[in-house]
Protein backbone atom coordinates (compact mmCIF):
# COMPACT_ATOMS: atom_id res chain seq x y z
CA UNK A 1 0.00 0.00 0.00
CA UNK A 2 1.45 3.39 -1.02
CA UNK A 3 0.80 6.61 0.86
CA UNK A 4 0.90 9.98 -0.89
CA UNK A 5 2.60 12.63 1.21
CA UNK A 6 1.85 16.32 0.62
CA UNK A 7 5.18 18.12 0.47
CA UNK A 8 4.93 21.94 0.44
CA UNK A 9 6.45 23.80 -2.52
CA UNK A 10 7.08 27.47 -3.21
CA UNK A 11 3.58 28.91 -2.94
CA UNK A 12 1.99 26.43 -0.56
CA UNK A 13 1.19 23.90 -3.29
CA UNK A 14 2.35 20.30 -2.90
CA UNK A 15 4.04 17.59 -4.87
CA UNK A 16 0.61 16.19 -5.64
CA UNK A 17 0.00 19.29 -7.75
CA UNK A 18 2.65 18.09 -10.19
CA UNK A 19 -0.02 15.75 -11.50
CA UNK A 20 -1.77 18.82 -12.91
CA UNK A 21 1.31 20.02 -14.82
CA UNK A 22 0.65 20.54 -18.52
CA UNK A 23 3.05 20.59 -21.47
CA UNK A 24 2.88 21.47 -25.15
CA UNK A 25 4.75 18.85 -27.13
CA UNK A 26 4.69 17.87 -30.81
CA UNK A 27 1.85 20.32 -31.43
CA UNK A 28 -0.44 19.06 -28.65
CA UNK A 29 -1.21 19.87 -25.01
CA UNK A 30 -0.46 16.82 -22.89
CA UNK A 31 0.21 15.86 -19.26
CA UNK A 32 3.81 16.69 -18.35
CA UNK A 33 4.56 12.95 -18.12
CA UNK A 34 3.81 12.59 -21.84
CA UNK A 35 6.03 15.43 -23.08
CA UNK A 36 9.02 13.99 -24.90
CA UNK A 37 12.07 14.59 -27.03
CA UNK A 38 13.88 12.02 -29.15
CA UNK A 39 17.16 10.60 -27.85
CA UNK A 40 18.46 11.41 -31.35
CA UNK A 41 17.53 15.09 -31.13
CA UNK A 42 20.64 17.26 -31.44
CA UNK A 43 19.30 19.22 -28.48
CA UNK A 44 19.94 16.10 -26.40
CA UNK A 45 23.07 14.75 -28.10
CA UNK A 46 24.80 18.09 -28.83
CA UNK A 47 23.12 20.50 -26.41
CA UNK A 48 22.01 22.35 -29.56
CA UNK A 49 19.07 23.99 -27.83
CA UNK A 50 17.97 27.13 -26.08
CA UNK A 51 15.34 27.72 -23.44
CA UNK A 52 13.85 30.30 -21.14
CA UNK A 53 11.73 30.33 -18.01
CA UNK A 54 9.18 32.82 -16.75
CA UNK A 55 7.06 32.68 -13.63
CA UNK A 56 3.39 33.27 -12.95
CA UNK A 57 2.55 35.01 -9.69
CA UNK A 58 -1.05 35.27 -8.50
CA UNK A 59 -2.38 34.44 -11.95
CA UNK A 60 -0.14 36.85 -13.88
CA UNK A 61 3.05 36.40 -15.85
CA UNK A 62 5.86 38.54 -14.44
CA UNK A 63 8.07 40.21 -17.08
CA UNK A 64 6.81 37.87 -19.81
CA UNK A 65 7.80 40.16 -22.68
CA UNK A 66 11.38 40.44 -21.40
CA UNK A 67 11.63 36.64 -21.32
CA UNK A 68 10.19 36.37 -24.82
CA UNK A 69 12.67 39.01 -26.04
CA UNK A 70 15.55 36.92 -24.71
CA UNK A 71 14.12 33.64 -26.02
CA UNK A 72 13.69 34.97 -29.55
CA UNK A 73 17.13 36.61 -29.47
CA UNK A 74 18.67 33.29 -28.38
CA UNK A 75 16.88 31.38 -31.15
CA UNK A 76 18.06 33.89 -33.73
CA UNK A 77 21.68 33.59 -32.61
CA UNK A 78 21.50 29.79 -32.76
CA UNK A 79 19.59 29.80 -36.08
CA UNK A 80 16.62 28.03 -34.55
CA UNK A 81 13.08 28.52 -35.82
CA UNK A 82 10.18 26.63 -34.23
CA UNK A 83 7.76 27.84 -36.91
CA UNK A 84 5.73 29.78 -34.34
CA UNK A 85 5.18 33.49 -33.96
CA UNK A 86 5.70 35.40 -30.74
CA UNK A 87 1.93 35.71 -30.32
CA UNK A 88 1.49 31.97 -30.82
CA UNK A 89 4.16 31.12 -28.25
CA UNK A 90 2.69 33.61 -25.78
CA UNK A 91 -0.70 31.92 -26.17
CA UNK A 92 0.78 28.41 -25.81
CA UNK A 93 2.44 29.41 -22.53
CA UNK A 94 -0.79 30.90 -21.22
CA UNK A 95 -2.75 27.82 -22.26
CA UNK A 96 -0.33 25.53 -20.40
CA UNK A 97 -1.02 27.58 -17.27
CA UNK A 98 -4.78 27.68 -17.85
CA UNK A 99 -5.01 23.92 -18.32
CA UNK A 100 -2.93 23.30 -15.20
CA UNK A 101 -4.97 25.77 -13.16
CA UNK A 102 -1.82 27.02 -11.39
CA UNK A 103 -1.96 30.54 -9.95
CA UNK A 104 1.74 30.34 -9.04
CA UNK A 105 3.77 28.61 -11.68
CA UNK A 106 7.16 28.08 -13.30
CA UNK A 107 6.86 28.10 -17.11
CA UNK A 108 9.49 26.69 -19.43
CA UNK A 109 9.88 27.21 -23.20
CA UNK A 110 12.41 25.18 -25.17
CA UNK A 111 13.51 25.19 -28.80
CA UNK A 112 15.66 22.24 -29.83
CA UNK A 113 17.47 21.51 -33.11
CA UNK A 114 15.56 18.31 -33.76
CA UNK A 115 16.46 15.04 -35.49
CA UNK A 116 18.24 14.99 -38.87
CA UNK A 117 16.81 12.85 -41.69
CA UNK A 118 17.92 9.23 -41.77
CA UNK A 119 21.38 8.89 -43.21
CA UNK A 120 22.29 12.52 -42.47
CA UNK A 121 24.01 14.45 -39.71
CA UNK A 122 23.41 17.83 -41.34
CA UNK A 123 21.87 20.12 -38.71
CA UNK A 124 20.50 22.34 -41.49
CA UNK A 125 18.08 19.55 -42.37
CA UNK A 126 16.61 19.20 -38.86
CA UNK A 127 13.07 20.29 -38.08
CA UNK A 128 13.37 22.42 -34.95
CA UNK A 129 11.18 21.38 -32.03
CA UNK A 130 9.27 23.55 -29.54
CA UNK A 131 8.20 22.39 -26.09
CA UNK A 132 6.54 24.38 -23.31
CA UNK A 133 5.37 23.36 -19.85
CA UNK A 134 3.82 24.71 -16.65
CA UNK A 135 4.93 23.41 -13.25
CA UNK A 136 4.03 24.47 -9.72
CA UNK A 137 6.28 27.35 -8.67
CA UNK A 138 9.41 26.03 -6.94
CA UNK A 139 11.98 28.26 -5.27
CA UNK A 140 15.72 27.88 -5.81
CA UNK A 141 16.19 27.35 -2.06
CA UNK A 142 13.91 26.30 0.84
CA UNK A 143 12.16 28.91 3.03
CA UNK A 144 14.69 29.07 5.87
CA UNK A 145 17.56 29.73 3.45
CA UNK A 146 15.58 32.37 1.56
CA UNK A 147 15.01 34.20 4.82
CA UNK A 148 18.31 33.69 6.64
CA UNK A 149 20.65 33.43 3.65
CA UNK A 150 22.64 30.76 1.86
CA UNK A 151 26.25 29.65 2.09
CA UNK A 152 28.39 29.72 -1.05
CA UNK A 153 31.92 28.87 -2.10
CA UNK A 154 34.15 30.25 -4.84
CA UNK A 155 34.46 27.24 -7.10
CA UNK A 156 37.74 25.89 -8.41
CA UNK A 157 35.98 25.13 -11.72
CA UNK A 158 36.12 27.90 -14.32
CA UNK A 159 33.08 29.22 -16.20
CA UNK A 160 32.95 28.21 -19.87
CA UNK A 161 34.46 31.22 -21.71
CA UNK A 162 32.03 33.40 -23.63
CA UNK A 163 34.31 33.11 -26.68
CA UNK A 164 33.20 29.47 -26.82
CA UNK A 165 29.63 29.67 -25.51
CA UNK A 166 27.84 33.02 -25.49
CA UNK A 167 26.35 33.08 -21.99
CA UNK A 168 23.80 35.69 -23.13
CA UNK A 169 22.13 32.78 -24.93
CA UNK A 170 20.32 30.76 -22.27
CA UNK A 171 21.76 27.30 -22.70
CA UNK A 172 22.18 23.83 -21.25
CA UNK A 173 26.01 23.86 -21.27
CA UNK A 174 25.94 23.26 -17.54
CA UNK A 175 28.76 20.84 -16.77
CA UNK A 176 30.90 23.62 -15.31
CA UNK A 177 27.92 24.55 -13.14
CA UNK A 178 27.18 20.92 -12.23
CA UNK A 179 30.74 20.23 -11.14
CA UNK A 180 30.85 23.45 -9.11
CA UNK A 181 27.57 22.54 -7.41
CA UNK A 182 28.93 19.16 -6.37
CA UNK A 183 32.02 20.91 -5.06
CA UNK A 184 29.78 23.14 -2.96
CA UNK A 185 27.89 20.16 -1.56
CA UNK A 186 31.15 18.40 -0.71
CA UNK A 187 32.25 21.49 1.26
CA UNK A 188 28.97 21.83 3.16
CA UNK A 189 27.77 24.84 1.15
CA UNK A 190 24.51 25.45 -0.69
CA UNK A 191 25.90 26.75 -3.97
CA UNK A 192 28.98 27.98 -5.82
CA UNK A 193 30.23 31.07 -7.65
CA UNK A 194 32.33 30.56 -10.77
CA UNK A 195 35.22 32.69 -12.01
CA UNK A 196 36.20 33.19 -15.64
CA UNK A 197 39.62 32.48 -17.16
CA UNK A 198 40.79 35.97 -16.11
CA UNK A 199 39.79 35.39 -12.49
CA UNK A 200 36.68 37.58 -12.63
CA UNK A 201 33.45 36.67 -10.88
CA UNK A 202 30.73 35.48 -13.29
CA UNK A 203 27.61 33.71 -11.98
CA UNK A 204 26.36 30.53 -10.37
CA UNK A 205 24.07 27.62 -11.24
CA UNK A 206 20.87 29.40 -12.26
CA UNK A 207 21.46 32.90 -10.94
CA UNK A 208 23.39 36.18 -11.16
CA UNK A 209 25.51 37.51 -8.28
CA UNK A 210 25.45 41.00 -6.73
CA UNK A 211 27.68 42.52 -4.08
CA UNK A 212 27.12 45.63 -1.98
CA UNK A 213 30.27 47.64 -1.30
CA UNK A 214 30.32 51.05 0.39
CA UNK A 215 26.64 51.55 -0.40
CA UNK A 216 26.97 50.69 -4.12
CA UNK A 217 25.52 47.68 -5.90
CA UNK A 218 27.92 45.83 -8.24
CA UNK A 219 27.49 42.85 -10.55
CA UNK A 220 29.59 41.10 -13.18
CA UNK A 221 29.54 42.73 -16.60
CA UNK A 222 30.64 39.84 -18.84
CA UNK A 223 30.46 36.08 -19.33
CA UNK A 224 27.06 35.98 -17.64
CA UNK A 225 23.45 35.47 -18.63
CA UNK A 226 21.80 38.87 -18.69
CA UNK A 227 19.09 37.77 -16.31
CA UNK A 228 15.62 39.27 -16.37
CA UNK A 229 15.62 39.41 -12.56
CA UNK A 230 19.11 40.96 -12.75
CA UNK A 231 17.64 43.70 -14.92
CA UNK A 232 14.81 44.20 -12.41
CA UNK A 233 17.33 44.54 -9.58
CA UNK A 234 19.25 47.24 -11.46
CA UNK A 235 15.98 49.11 -12.10
CA UNK A 236 15.00 48.80 -8.44
CA UNK A 237 18.39 50.11 -7.34
CA UNK A 238 17.84 53.23 -9.46
CA UNK A 239 14.41 53.72 -7.90
CA UNK A 240 15.84 53.35 -4.40
CA UNK A 241 18.70 55.73 -5.10
CA UNK A 242 21.31 53.01 -4.69
CA UNK A 243 24.28 53.46 -7.07
CA UNK A 244 24.60 50.37 -9.27
CA UNK A 245 26.84 49.30 -12.11
CA UNK A 246 28.17 46.34 -14.04
CA UNK A 247 31.92 45.86 -13.65
CA UNK A 248 34.72 43.31 -13.32
CA UNK A 249 34.82 41.77 -9.85
CA UNK A 250 37.68 39.77 -8.35
CA UNK A 251 37.39 37.25 -5.51
CA UNK A 252 38.83 39.85 -3.13
CA UNK A 253 35.98 42.22 -4.07
CA UNK A 254 33.50 39.51 -3.21
CA UNK A 255 35.16 38.61 0.08
CA UNK A 256 35.53 42.24 1.17
CA UNK A 257 31.94 43.16 0.28
CA UNK A 258 29.45 44.37 2.87
CA UNK A 259 26.62 42.24 1.47
CA UNK A 260 26.10 39.58 -1.20
CA UNK A 261 22.91 38.37 -2.83
CA UNK A 262 21.66 36.38 -5.80
CA UNK A 263 18.98 37.14 -8.39
CA UNK A 264 16.95 34.48 -10.18
CA UNK A 265 13.54 33.87 -11.72
CA UNK A 266 13.30 30.89 -9.36
CA UNK A 267 13.27 32.94 -6.19
CA UNK A 268 13.84 36.63 -6.89
CA UNK A 269 16.40 38.21 -4.54
CA UNK A 270 18.18 35.69 -2.30
CA UNK A 271 20.62 36.75 0.46
CA UNK A 272 24.05 35.16 0.80
CA UNK A 273 25.48 35.32 4.31
CA UNK A 274 28.63 33.21 3.90
CA UNK A 275 31.20 32.80 1.11
CA UNK A 276 34.03 30.40 1.89
CA UNK A 277 34.92 31.35 5.49
CA UNK A 278 33.70 34.95 5.19
CA UNK A 279 30.55 35.80 7.20
CA UNK A 280 28.50 38.86 6.20
CA UNK A 281 26.35 41.06 8.42
CA UNK A 282 26.57 38.73 11.42
CA UNK A 283 25.27 35.82 9.33
CA UNK A 284 22.05 37.63 8.38
CA UNK A 285 20.68 39.44 5.29
CA UNK A 286 22.04 42.98 4.98
CA UNK A 287 19.98 46.19 4.83
CA UNK A 288 20.44 46.88 1.09
CA UNK A 289 19.64 43.25 0.25
CA UNK A 290 16.47 43.45 2.34
CA UNK A 291 15.34 46.71 0.69
CA UNK A 292 15.90 45.36 -2.82
CA UNK A 293 14.17 42.08 -1.97
CA UNK A 294 11.14 43.86 -0.52
CA UNK A 295 10.88 46.14 -3.57
CA UNK A 296 11.16 43.18 -5.94
CA UNK A 297 8.21 41.34 -4.43
CA UNK A 298 6.24 44.56 -4.10
CA UNK A 299 6.43 44.84 -7.88
CA UNK A 300 4.48 41.59 -8.10
CA UNK A 301 1.66 43.06 -6.01
CA UNK A 302 1.66 46.26 -8.08
CA UNK A 303 1.20 44.49 -11.44
CA UNK A 304 4.61 45.66 -12.65
CA UNK A 305 5.03 44.42 -16.24
CA UNK A 306 2.37 41.82 -15.51
CA UNK A 307 0.44 39.87 -18.13
CA UNK A 308 -2.88 38.53 -16.75
CA UNK A 309 -3.93 34.99 -17.56
CA UNK A 310 -7.62 34.50 -18.28
CA UNK A 311 -8.40 31.15 -16.70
Amino acid sequence: MSVRVSVPLGDGSTLEDFDRSVAYSEGHFVPISEAKISVLDFGFTHSDVTYDVVHVWNGRFFELEAHLDRFFASMEKLRLDPGLTRDEIREILAECVRRSGFRYSYIGMVCSRGVPPRGSRDMRMCKNQFIAYALPFIYLFPPEKRERGVKAIISSFMRIPSASVDQRIKNYHWLDMVRSQWEAYDKGADTAFLLDMDGNLTEGPGYNVFIVKDGALLTARSNVLEGVTRKSVLQIAAELGVPARETDLKPEDLLSADEVFLSSTAGGVLPVTRVNERIYNNDAPGPVTSRVKEAYWLRHDQDWNATPIHY
